[in-house]
């Protein structure tokens, strides 16, 4: 809530950060608090709820929030909520992906589809857009946490597929269904990360500039606003 597909990674600072702040907040305590539902409230037994609580201490949030967020899941025993992917074509017929995490799917599609169609694009069946698309565990590491050399010595003795880095963090790559359990082996010599998450990584790129590239942004600020959509991902690039 990578650098390549995920819109956090291409997202422009326009003096929001207050609003952007509470909005972070408020999809990670949501995150936090279904992780909790699901399964054990010890995030030592539970790999979703320890990479969600990593994620929102890696924010920044408030230990107390994340307190609460653990609690909400136990206090509220008719929170249902449940994770939706919508895909489609957005501006430029660029693809893009959207994961939501909702107590009301009827609500949450509706937005979606308004979004999409109001910009220019439009919503596909799953399976549209995602064949342009590696579904991918990919688990990010503050740069200065470990030497690059070590970071890629521990990542191959891991098992993970690839490792690299730029001056803000390391970012190793994973399949799927290893990526809690090279995360865990992560664990014994990092110990702050700054997030783990399954990702849609582009396997062809779609390049933008100019007016499009500025169409493409109001629109996935849009789809972010929503407090319904916890990941976008798109195989768009930005040229300036």
């Amino acid at each position: 809530m990578a650098g390549h597909s995920h819109w956090a990674g291409i997202k422009h600072k326009k003096g929001k950060a207050d609003k952007q702040r509470s909005k972070i907040f408020s999809k990670l305590s949501r995150e936090i608090t279904v992780a909790a539902k699901l399964g054990d409230k010890n995030p030592d037994m539970n790999a979703r709820l320890r990479s969600a609580i990593q994620a929102a201490r890696s924010a920044n949030m408030p230990k107390d929030n994340i307190e609460r967020a653990i609690e909400k899941s136990s206090n509220n025993t008719q929170l249902n909520f449940e994770n939706i992917r919508y895909e489609g074509f957005g501006p430029s017929k660029s693809a893009v992906i959207v994961e939501t995490l909702t107590d009301n799917k009827n609500r949450t599609a509706s937005n979606i589809r308004t979004i999409f169609s109001k910009n220019g694009g439009s919503l596909g069946t799953q399976g549209s857009a995602s064949h342009n698309f590696q579904r991918t565990g990919v688990i990010k590491i503050p740069f200065n946490e470990i030497e690059q050399d070590k970071m890629f010595e521990l990542a191959t003795v891991s098992g993970a597929n690839d490792c690299s880095s730029n001056n803000d963090f390391h970012e190793v790559h994973t399949d799927v269904d290893e990526i809690y359990e090279i995360k865990k082996n992560f664990e014994k010599t990092i110990l702050n990360f700054l997030s783990t998450e399954i990702e849609w990584l582009p396997t062809n790129k779609v390049s933008l500039k100019g007016d499009e590239r500025q169409n493409m942004i109001k629109f996935l600020e849009t789809l972010e606003e929503d407090d319904d959509v916890q990941n976008i991902f798109t195989n768009v690039t930005f040229e300036n």
